[in-house]
């Protein structure tokens, strides 16, 4: 009874660790085409937006996670003298990553809150002391244990086992960083409906990050309680690959909100207008738009109007002619409500 609960034990985790991988590896494919867009977008390979950079860490860091935990798992040829040199790899893999992806999310929910400095300072201190914590109950008590060759970190004392207090600190930490960004975007009141569609896709991932991430957390906390240290490990694959799908969707999600959307210009054909004229329209535009804005860094906006109420008007003082081939929807969110939205330092927005 006990070698048939031992060898259901076994085939679980491998079923696990098995599905772990395929699951990363499919939304690894699935978005290749973002990545892609991400590093077209940076201005220079030396000069990457905050956003990216994570989002590199996140992806790459993730893969090397689930590639030396699962290498020490599946190997065949581990000796007990080789595991004591290998068996700390993973765990420290581990926390890196969790600390990249809690650095994402603070860096989201102290941008949310219109970077408060006192809510940044509570945010960077918490992250200390958690990071603090999951460092040590990683590591801590840890021992190699060689089973078929294979190499496994395990806490075998049933007492002072304290690995199970890792997930209990990223669940702390996520609870709060997904509550303050949450209550910070209830209290937005969008002008433009482009704004309160980046707030609904913020507040829907910031709560299916914690729920996904919360899910996988307790699993864990349940394996790690169990009195079979074979078993201990078992989720941790697919929380690596948990914690990396969910980390870039943020990034990514608000990368595509926020990227200024220029297909809708592919079907407007404009003639170019006279000189004297051209003069006229701009510094009429400029004019218009400079008591608008108020940012810095906002790159210079110019709007021809092509309505087809006042078409002929248009040709008559600016000497131009306009044919739209399909209606363009232009909305335009002001510049104060657009900065406290500025999520991440994108090296596009220029």
């Amino acid at each position: 009874m006990q070698r048939n609960l031992v060898l259901d034990s076994t085939t679980s985790e491998k079923y696990l660790r098995v599905a772990s991988i395929s699951i990363a590896l499919y939304d690894y494919i699935l978005t290749l085409p973002a990545e892609w867009r991400f590093y077209r977008s940076q201005s220079s390979i030396f000069h990457i937006s905050l956003a990216c950079a994570l989002f590199i860490l996140i992806r790459y860091l993730s893969i090397v996670t689930i590639v030396v935990s699962n290498y020490g798992y599946f190997s065949a040829n581990f000796t007990q003298e080789a595991c004591q040199r290998y068996y700390l790899v993973a765990p420290i893999f581990k926390v890196v990553q969790a600390m990249v992806s809690q650095v994402i999310l603070g860096v989201r929910t102290w941008n949310v809150s219109r970077r408060d400095r006192r809510i940044g300072i509570a945010l960077l201190l918490l992250y200390l002391c958690l990071v603090s914590v999951e460092w040590f109950t990683d590591i801590f008590d840890r021992t190699p244990v060689v089973i078929d060759g294979n190499c496994t970190p395990a806490n075998t004392d049933e007492i002072f086992s304290t690995t199970w207090l890792f997930y209990l600190a990223a669940m702390l930490y996520d609870i709060v960083m997904v509550t303050i960004s949450t209550m910070h975007l209830l209290r937005y009141n969008p002008l433009s409906s482009s704004v309160e569609r980046l707030i609904r896709v913020l507040i829907y991932d910031g709560v299916g990050y914690f729920i996904v991430l919360s899910a996988s957390n307790v699993l864990n906390l349940v394996l790690y309680h169990t009195t079979d240290f074979q078993t201990q490990s078992a989720g941790a694959s697919m929380g690596y690959a948990v914690t990396w799908i969910m980390s870039q969707r943020i990034l990514i999600h608000v990368r595509e909100m926020t990227e200024p959307d220029v297909r809708h210009l592919e079907n407007v054909v404009m003639a170019r207008p006279t000189l004297s004229a051209q003069k006229k329209m701009l510094s009429s535009l400029r004019s218009q738009f400079e008591s608008k804005s108020h940012s810095k860094n906002s790159k210079d906006a110019e709007l021809l109007p092509s309505s087809p109420r006042n078409g002929q008007a248009n040709d008559m003082e600016l000497g131009i002619r306009v044919r739209v081939e399909r209606s363009v929807v232009v909305d335009y969110a002001p510049a104060d409500e657009s900065d406290r939205l500025s999520l991440w330092g994108t090296s596009e927005a220029k």
